[in-house]
């Protein structure tokens, strides 16, 4: 938390990285996330980069790790660091081995079926067979007629739909095919053949599976029988362009009794092969859904690496590359030790080294942040990031946030309840139920525990302080109020007492008010019919007190910015007439409400005069004779500080350009002439002059800034001075303004919870019996939903964006600019900083 009031110093600097151990240090420095690399290449397209072939490899890895559904994603915290070029190889052969064994799987899944097709057509075949010898030849309409003796010879043949190779010499084979192609397969064969052969078609009795597609298909076996080489290079030919499966047919009985047990065979061998493989299989899938998700992870480490590694330019030998970071300076050290260790892993013996380099950029903003922490300052950075190295109004918004939130939400009963909300998910922070929820809106409400648990307490602290509980007052200590002693004091008769439903306590009397009461509001208040306007009257003035003493801090805390860029004419030409028109104007307003709680008592209280009043006449030089001054010479007091107010408002128009003016006229003699972008010289060789890798000779020389760093338009200062000096003096007036939302928000709530009490729970007190007990269960149950409804959610929500809107607009605009931008450090982690 040493850089929570102030960013981190952050410098940038140069890494040189030997080609051969390039990997492991980048590597190594992504595991302890401390450096943001810089792209030196950013004309060069992503395809056109050095590296871009590894990346696509280690693209290809994690689509093949996709497609494994259902296995959990890895967490980069958690997972084991990332490997070397080998291991990277070795998982890219485990991919080619599992594609191997994905396709020799295939391959034997598609050879089962055909061969238990074949045990299963074999009777179909064989009566097949024997129809094709006994029946006469069947000739199509469009066959032609033959005279006697030229019919060819008909062989019996069977169908086998299992692969072999086709016997040349044979005169009979036989083929399938699916069942929609039979018609143009025998047209085809009785006009190419001339009605040389014998056909013979038989539908397979049941579906098979098809081995390319996998679909159920009716198989059509047919048995051809020809005569003359030539008919059968024809007929083989055809056979091909309508892809048939062809196997020969053996001419004997006991040849056709072999084949068939051969074929019986072979199919449980291959049963028993196949089953043996889908176990091993399914052994080392169970192996790599337990690795893959650490591989997952590796994988993407290993293409974040190389990422990196487009980034970065080659020197003129190629031999070393040259990448440029921004460095938190106190983590230099562990820099080098993580080169070290990188060069040393990948057993180099040049180690790589980190080089500090001058530069005239502003440099990212670093604020690390733990768990507390990390809740306000996400506040602060919704508003904008903190330039460089300005003060940061998170560790200041730890109390001012939860406090303001508090005085609009002050219920000790609600409080309670936001409290010990917060306080549960404090203490089961590290469940993974509730960290990797899904829901947004419950992540938002888990990021800001502390946040929610602070503003719970406040809420609790101001509740005791309004002496409210639900609307409630409760009685911690005796009431100031003695109501025996004003009815000793007063001639309150019983008419007296039937004809008045309201008394009245005077303060005047002796031992009617004791004296404050010694913690917030006394409960009495509760009580009387005057309690909404007393509540005004205390609630207002809270708001106005609060929201000067708010702002004079956020003017304040300026001082430490110009102290620290050695800005000190800002002190005297800017906080000084800010500091001045604020408290002769407002803090003046602020003292006349303490002046006038302290002089007047209930004794003159009658004879008070109004602060408002007074303060409309000191804008105006003028007194109201009907409103008696406080003090003595009010008049001439309030004069000279609306005097002093506006001679401020000059001041701070014109003190800080003025000055920077006849700064810049007196830094003008003597100054050397500008060095041209052609006559800077690298610091390195093979790098072209005036690029962002290398630093010039002369900004070395210079401390990192030019000769023209300090060439002012003196326009626009003045226009940039204007526009500053208008929003202070105006912002001062409605923002103070502003800050009586707090009035507006607190009442607003108080008056929202007892309109809920009286509308809804005060009606289940109605009967004292069983039945009101009944009756007491749903009325508590919709009081309960209604309250963590509307008073808890959406009041909640309310007073917390007005808060917001407090601390940004009224509080950070006094003295925080927010025009930087974060530093992202290359690390593996998500929370690098936390």
């Amino acid at each position: 938390m040493g850089s929570l009031f102030r960013s981190e110093e952050v410098c940038l600097a140069q890494l040189f990285l030997q080609s051969a151990s390039a990997y492991s240090c980048v590597s190594e420095l992504g595991e302890r996330g401390l450096l943001e690399f810089r792209d030196l290449n950013p004309k060069v397209s992503a395809f056109q980069r050095r590296f871009v072939g590894e990346v696509r490899r280690c693209e290809e890895m994690e689509k093949t790790f996709s497609e494994s559904s259902g296995v959990p994603g890895g967490c980069w915290s958690r997972a084991p660091r990332t490997r070397g070029h080998r291991w990277r190889g070795r998982l890219c052969g485990c991919r080619s081995s599992r594609s191997s064994w994905r396709r020799s799987c295939g391959r034997s899944a598609a050879t089962v079926p055909p061969c238990a097709g074949a045990c299963g057509s074999c009777a179909s075949t064989s009566t097949s067979c024997a129809r094709a010898s006994a029946s006469p030849v069947r000739r199509p309409p469009w066959a032609p007629r033959r005279g006697p003796g030229r019919s060819p010879s008909v062989s019996p043949s069977s169908t086998l739909p299992c692969t072999s190779t086709l016997t040349a010499r044979s005169t009979s084979w036989l083929a399938s095919f699916t069942r929609g192609r039979v018609n143009a397969f025998e047209r085809l064969l009785w006009r190419a053949c001339r009605g040389y052969l014998v056909a013979s078609f038989v539908e397979m009795p049941e579906p098979m599976e098809d081995p390319a597609t996998g679909e159920s298909i009716t198989w059509v076996i047919f048995l051809i029988s020809y005569w003359g080489e030539q008919i059968g290079q024809k007929i083989r030919k055809i056979s091909d362009c309508f892809h048939c499966h062809t196997y020969p047919y053996p001419e004997s009985e006991a040849s056709r009794a072999d084949t068939m047990s051969g074929l019986h065979s072979q199919i449980q061998d291959l049963s028993v092969v196949l089953e043996e493989t889908e176990q091993y299989l399914a052994q080392v899938l169970d192996k790599v859904v337990l690795a893959l998700p650490a591989w997952r992870v590796q994988v993407q480490k290993m293409k974040a690496i190389y990422l990196i590694l487009n980034q970065c330019s080659f020197d003129v030998t190629e031999k070393c590359l040259i990448a440029e970071v921004w460095c938190p300076v106190r983590d230099l050290t562990q820099v080098q030790d993580a080169l070290r260790q990188g060069s040393y892993k990948s057993g180099s013996s040049v180690e790589c080294f980190v080089q500090r380099i001058p530069t005239s950029e502003s440099p990212p903003t670093l604020i690390r942040t733990n768990k507390f922490t990390a809740g306000f300052q996400s506040i602060v950075d919704a508003y904008g990031v903190a330039s460089y190295q300005e003060v940061n109004p998170a560790p200041y918004a730890i109390i001012t946030f939860p406090f303001i939130f508090a005085i609009m939400f002050g219920d000790v009963g609600h409080g309670l309840l936001m409290f010990l909300f917060a306080l549960w998910m404090v203490l089961y922070e590290n469940s993974p139920s509730l960290r990797q929820a899904s829901n947004e809106i419950w992540l938002t409400f888990f990021e800001g525990r502390y946040l929610i648990l602070l503003m719970g307490a406040f809420s609790i602290y101001t509740g005791f302080i309004y002496n409210e509980c639900f609307s409630k007052a409760t009685v911690i200590f005796p009431s100031a109020w003695s109501v025996a002693t004003m009815a000793n004091h007063s001639s309150w008769s019983s008419a007296y007492l039937a004809t008045h439903p309201s008394l009245t306590l005077d303060p005047n009397v002796t031992g009617v008010f004791q004296g404050p009461y010694p913690f917030g509001i006394d409960p009495i208040w509760s009580l009387a019919t005057n309690h909404l306007n007393f509540l005004n009257s205390f609630k207002m003035k809270m708001s106005v007190v609060l929201g000067i003493v708010h702002m004079g801090f956020g003017v304040l805390l300026g001082v430490f910015n110009h102290v620290h860029f050695q800005q000190r004419h800002r002190l005297v030409l800017e906080l000084l007439p800010e500091m001045v028109f604020l408290l002769a104007l407002f803090g003046y307003l602020v003292f006349l409400i303490f002046y006038k709680w302290v002089k007047f008592s209930a004794a003159d209280s009658l004879v008070a005069p109004s602060i408002l009043i007074h303060f409309i006449d000191m804008f105006l030089f003028t007194s109201n004779a009907g409103n008696l001054p406080l003090y003595r010479g009010q008049v001439p007091v309030q004069t000279v500080l609306v005097v002093l107010a506006l001679a401020s408002v000059p001041v701070l128009l014109l003190g800080t350009p003025l000055y920077l003016c006849c700064q810049q006229r007196a830094a003008r003699t003597g100054r050397p002439a500008p060095v041209t972008a052609e006559e800077q010289e690298p610091l390195l060789e093979g790098q072209e002059a005036g690029s962002s890798v290398n630093a010039t000779k002369e900004d070395v020389e210079s401390g990192g800034h030019g000769p023209d760093a300090k060439h002012l338009d003196f326009a626009e200062i003045f226009m940039h001075q204007a526009i500053h000096t208008i929003e202070y003096c105006l912002g001062c007036v409605s923002n103070t303004a502003s800050y009586l939302r707090l009035w507006a928000l607190s009442l607003a709530h108080a008056q929202l919870s007892e309109v809920l009490w009286t509308m809804v729970m005060r009606n289940g007190f109605v009967r004292l019996n069983y039945v009101g007990g009944v009756v007491l269960v749903p009325v508590f149950a919709a009081f309960a939903v209604l309250t963590v409804a509307i008073l808890l959610v959406m009041e909640g929500l309310s007073a917390f964006l007005h808060a917001l809107r407090l601390h940004w607009v009224e509080f950070q605009n006094k003295f925080y600019v927010g025009a930087g931008y974060k530093l992202c450090p290359f690390a593996f982690a998500p929370n690098a900083w936390e």
